[in-house]
């Protein structure tokens, strides 16, 4: 999400970022003022929103053609017939695109005010706590977070929490990419006063340092100064509470020093842009080569009349004249068939709940060809589940767990008071059975860790009642890290539960109910360095001391006894998981590595370069070179190198990393993803799709050409921010494969038909003006032109974007077929040359055969050509459809039945009763079946001899 500030601060030069002192509990102190705390994913307000619309559709050459050519109309020597035959057409076309982005607005404001209209609740002098709306978060406010899961709705510096040991844990997914935990520590002086109400008695402020982007590092100082002496204390980024973070325990009070466009979360995203797709932008390519091509044919129009006369004046008129090449329907019919396939998605059961944003790129869908993804919550919705247990010869998965309860079941059934030395004897015979095996690893399991079990009564800690009762419908537990939480959840499945922990001792609970109690005497943390943690526990019921510790495999394989079922596991990985892959998460170095080795992006036995962190262009210089001499080598690089790099030797550093088997970006920041994906549409020229669920993935999925975000658990930043939005990650497959496939077909089939109409018509045009001396006379009346493309072909036309060439289940079991879009087939400038040809072909036969069969009768000459056109179109529409549906026939029956039922008002130019008679009607009817015979012949050739991808998979 982008928050804004006030649109006339940032003219009167109020944009620069400071320093400043905030004042706890009074707004009146603040030095300057600060932009509110708003979410605004929408591209204009109420003033920009006429004139961004306008700008965005005349700034390309299709639309500004027509307003040009509907301007001309006021000059009397150009015109050519009503005012209305031109500017009714744009400004219907204008309508639909005002109405198209004004509901596109209204639903993202929405979707803002959902957001916006969170309640928090706030320390106020007048009252202890009352209810504050999120966009309401101005500076010194002091802010009271009363439940978990909350999202911190403004980057706050933390002064107080309800929890004894003084700290709180983040969930800072959203903001980072990190799925750990982070603890957060309160200001000391505050944590120690007796109340929450005492923060407004004191005389206290915070010093903050001008907003920047890192989201790893805050400067500031905590003073107070009614103390005896004044109380200064330092404050880092322990200190900070991050908007787009999650309070992940405990209650806590924080004061706000940044809002809006100074948050650090928004300050790593980009602002949301007009996106145009691919097809529209060969669209207007193509208009370019048809107004070329009127031009032409309007100059030689000119020059066959030897340029006599006021021939520049000539040149204008049959500009106008043959203006039908370019047609403006085209631009009604695309944007009309958009918003069809927006529907469609939004109406797809197969798909619930996804959300188009933007309306104007479906067909993009179909042509991706880079794929980025953000790694852990998107994928997996940071919900682990522990699925195996190894233990050398054995195993048990998910369908065997029940073994492991019974194991664990038994373990706990035998004596258990005996003494310290026959109990520790008899261990060592027992633990060479299975079930003594089984009980040890869980056991392990249930105690090396820092999980914390937390007991909530009515959404308030009780941690009196923890060490009491141990309920188990009130715990919850706390943990840096998800996997650690999987763990724990696991043991208690299996029977031995988790029920109490402090800095000194854990407790667990066995399936008899008894309650274990060990002394923890020394904790390893685990470190990246390291890469695992151990604990030393002394079992208080028989005095043992065991030493247990775990880590990542690539670290214990070397410590425990060797066992081939490690090696196995790494060979079926190997199997499956061989592609050039790019990695970019938020993850530090260690951890980025480990996951790539684990995923087996990176083979055991293949060589890794971690690039060297460099500052400076000759560090870079050096350690590109350094890297050049190795082959086939994977490539670890941070984001700080990362920017040197590519500031610096952006080429080389992308050749280099292109020729990797595998790249692993880690601790790569938002802007940074948003840099990468702009990088590949650069370099590569194809279209990326970026998809994501978090507030550290808006930059990049408002810069990859489609931006998907997946509403996660976590927050709906990403979604608000995306251009498409699905509730799974798996309902991407149908978006791109069918809707994707679907809508660019459509959309390419349609366009090229729409200017087959307009050609025809204008080479009728062209036939009869070489016919009568190169004259400038129009063939037909302005609303005969209308309805031609309106009500008498429109509906057959338009029911093309319900035509598809295999059906939803095929094109899923198939991705070779999305495979062939990417090439650009269904729209290309051959397939365009074709249908040019096709219509010349079309136009000259319908007016020639109108001239020579009907010679006798050429005072009809207006009844017999227009009939001839309406007849060629509705077959050609039938010999263009693969798949029919009902509304087809319809469409195609209505626009019969309208155009037989118009000739009772069209007397003046149509005589009825000429064309009822057998001659014409059969005159007719082989002036229209000549014309549609190379359609016929061309699909009947590609069928027998090139036939589709696909003519297999539906034979």
């Amino acid at each position: 999400p982008c928050s804004r500030c006030c649109p006339w601060l940032r003219c009167c030069g109020n944009g620069e970022f400071r320093p400043r002192t905030v004042w706890l509990g009074h707004p009146e102190k603040r030095e300057q003022r600060y932009p509110s705390n708003v979410v605004d994913n929408q591209k204009y307000n109420i003033f920009t929103f006429l004139p961004g619309v306008l700008f965005n559709q005349f700034k390309y050459f299709f639309n500004l053609y027509f307003l040009l050519l509907a301007c001309s109309q006021f000059v009397p020597e150009l015109r050519l017939g009503a005012l209305y035959t031109y500017w009714v057409p744009l400004g219907f076309v204008l309508i639909i695109t005002i109405i198209r982005e004004a509901v596109e607005e209204i639903r993202c404001s929405m979707r803002d005010k959902e957001v916006n209209s969170q309640i928090y609740s706030k320390l106020s002098t007048r009252a202890a706590f009352f209810h504050s709306n999120y966009q309401c978060t101005f500076h010194s406010y002091i802010h009271y977070f009363s439940l978990q899961n909350q999202r911190v709705p403004a980057d706050m510096i933390f002064l107080r929490t309800s929890e004894r040991n003084g700290s709180c844990f983040l969930r800072t997914d959203q903001l980072d990419g990190e799925t750990d935990w982070k603890l957060r520590l309160p200001v000391s002086c505050t944590q120690r006063l007796p109340t929450a109400g005492d923060l407004l008695q004191i005389r206290s402020y915070v010093y903050a340092e001008e907003p920047n982007i890192d989201i790893h590092s805050f400067v500031g100082t905590f003073t107070r100064e009614d103390g005896d002496p004044p109380v200064n204390e330092s404050l880092s980024i322990e200190n900070t509470l991050w908007a787009s973070t999650v309070i992940a325990s405990g209650t806590i009070v924080g004061v706000v020093i940044y809002t809006g466009k100074e948050l650090r979360s928004v300050m790593n995203t980009s602002n949301p842009r007009n996106k145009i797709g691919l097809f529209d932008l060969e669209v207007n390519c193509l208009t370019k080569i048809l107004f070329g091509a009127l031009i032409v044919v309007s100059l030689v129009m000119v020059a066959l009349q030897h340029f006599a006369g006021r021939w520049y004046l000539q040149i204008f008129r049959f500009l106008l004249l043959f203006s039908n090449i370019i047609p403006i329907s085209l631009r009604v019919n695309l944007d009309m068939g958009k918003m069809v396939y927006s529907w469609m998605i939004r109406k797809d059961s197969k798909i619930p709940g996804t959300v188009v944003k933007a309306s104007t790129i479906p067909e993009q869908l179909g042509r991706i060809s880079y794929l980025l993804t953000d790694k852990t919550g998107t994928l997996t919705q940071n919900e682990m589940v522990f699925r195996r247990l190894h233990l050398g010869t054995v195993a048990y998965g998910m369908d065997s767990m029940d073994e492991v309860q019974s194991h664990v079941f038994s373990a706990y059934t035998q004596p258990l008071h005996e003494p310290p030395t026959t109990r520790s004897l008899l261990s060592t015979k027992v633990r060479k059975t299975i079930s003594s095996r089984v009980h040890e690893a869980v056991k392990a399991i249930a105690l090396c860790h820092n999980v914390t079990p937390v007991y909530e009564s009515n959404g308030v800690t009780d941690q009196a009642e923890a060490e009491q009762h141990y309920e188990d419908s009130c715990r919850v537990y706390q943990a840096s890290s998800p996997d650690e939480v999987a763990l724990v959840q696991w043991t208690e499945s299996v029977g031995l539960t988790l029920v109490g922990r402090d800095l000194s001792s854990v407790h667990l609970r066995t399936p008899g109910g008894q309650i274990l109690n060990f002394t923890i005497l020394q904790i390893f943390p685990f470190t990246y360095e390291s890469k695992r943690m151990g604990i030393i526990v002394r079992d208080e019921s028989t005095g043992e001391i065991t030493f247990y510790m775990k880590g990542a495999d690539v670290v214990m394989a070397g410590i425990v006894q060797y066992n081939d079922w490690l090696e196995e596991e790494y060979n079926i990985f190997f199997l499956f998981f061989l592609p050039k892959v790019w990695m970019l998460t938020g993850d530090k170095l260690e951890t980025a590595t480990c996951t790539a080795k684990n995923a087996h992006i990176v083979t055991r036995t293949q060589d890794i370069h971690i690039f060297r962190p460099v500052t400076t262009r000759g560090e870079a210089h050096l350690e590109l070179n350094a890297f050049r001499r190795k082959h086939d080598c994977a490539l670890v690089i941070s984001g700080d190198s990362l920017e040197v790099c590519l500031k610096f030797y952006e080429y080389e550093f992308m050749e280099l990393a292109c020729q990797c088997p595998a790249v692993i970006c880690c601790r790569v920041a938002p802007t940074q993803k948003a840099q990468i994906v702009r990088l590949l549409q650069e370099r590569t020229g194809k279209l990326t799709c970026a998809v994501g669920d978090g507030g550290n993935d808006v930059s990049m999925i408002q810069e990859a050409d489609c931006g998907v975000g997946v509403e996660g658990k976590e927050g709906k930043q990403a979604s608000l921010a995306a251009d498409f939005s699905v509730t799974q990650f798996k309902h991407l497959g149908r978006l791109l494969m069918v809707h994707g496939r679907n809508s660019y077909k459509r959309s390419a089939a349609l366009s090229q038909f729409v200017i087959h109409r307009s050609l025809c018509i204008s080479t009728m045009q062209a036939v009869f003006s070489s016919v009568f001396y190169f004259a400038s006379v129009p063939l037909y009346q302005g609303f005969l032109i209308i309805g031609y493309s309106t009500i008498y072909t429109m509906f057959p036309v338009f029911s093309l974007v319900l035509d598809k060439d295999v059906k939803s289940e095929v094109a899923m079991l198939y991705p070779e077929l999305y495979k062939d879009l990417l090439k650009g087939r269904p729209l290309s400038f051959k397939t365009f040359l074709i249908w040019v040809l096709i219509s010349i072909y079309q136009g000259s036969i319908i007016m020639y055969g109108a001239l020579l069969l009907f010679e006798s009768e050429f005072v009809h000459i207006v009844a017999i050509s227009f009939t001839s056109l309406i007849l060629t179109e509705l077959l050609m529409v039938a010999l263009t459809i693969q798949t029919w549906h009902w509304l087809m026939i319809v469409a195609e029956l209505l626009s019969l039945a309208c155009y037989i039922a118009s000739l009772v008002f069209l007397h003046e130019f149509i005589d009825i009763y000429f064309i009822t008679t057998l001659s014409f009607l059969w005159k007719v009817t082989v002036i229209t079946l000549i014309s549609c015979l190379p359609l016929y012949i061309l699909k009947y050739l590609r069928r027998k001899f090139s036939p589709p991808s696909y003519s297999k998979l539906t034979s």
